[in-house]
């Protein structure tokens, strides 16, 4: 059996477009933020607001209190570690390869439960969420340890997240 199959011409721009985004590993903007170290591999910006995403190294107990998002979805990949998420009322224990897509306004947040420190690649689509990151967090410091955020600076990113329609849901229902 023999079929053709439909090529576009070669003077199509979709031969020679170079409009793809490499990121090496270690490129990005790498910000402390609330004792995690997350590296912004790629942003709104970059992408004409269609991905984010993030690198975090979390530390044994870290992570993120649990929330939802008014406009993004966002997706967990988990490179090495291992992780509980939050997915609305349930838990989740997740480990190196497990993946996890949260839809907007959807309860998720999650822990590092391992004794040393957890990867994590979070994708966020649309983008916009990531500058965040980039707009709050600490410049890290050779050799130094991200700072634990006292009440001012934890008061300033609860009124940043409510910016980027972030609600924050620590509790469980009753």
């Amino acid at each position: 059996m023999t079929f053709e199959l439909p090529v576009p011409e070669r003077d199509d721009p979709r031969w020679t477009r170079t409009d793809g985004i490499f990121v090496r590993r270690n490129e990005g903007i790498t910000k402390w933020v609330m004792g995690d170290t997350t590296t912004v591999k790629i942003t709104a910006a970059q992408t004409n607001g269609a991905l984010g995403v993030l690198e975090t190294t979390v530390s044994p107990g870290g992570g993120a209190v649990a929330h939802s998002h008014g406009r993004e979805e966002e997706a967990f990949y988990v490179l090495s570690g291992d992780f509980e998420f939050v997915n609305g009322d349930q838990t989740i224990t997740a480990g190196p390869g497990d993946f996890l897509f949260i839809p907007r306004g959807n309860r998720h947040g999650f822990t590092n439960i391992g004794a040393l420190p957890a990867n994590l690649l979070t994708f966020m689509f649309p983008a916009g969420h990531e500058q965040f990151w980039i707009d709050n967090g600490d410049d890290p410091q050779p050799g130094g340890h991200p700072p634990t955020w006292g009440q001012e600076e934890l008061a300033h990113a609860v009124a940043e997240l409510t910016r980027h329609q972030v609600t924050l849901m620590p509790e469980r229902p009753q």
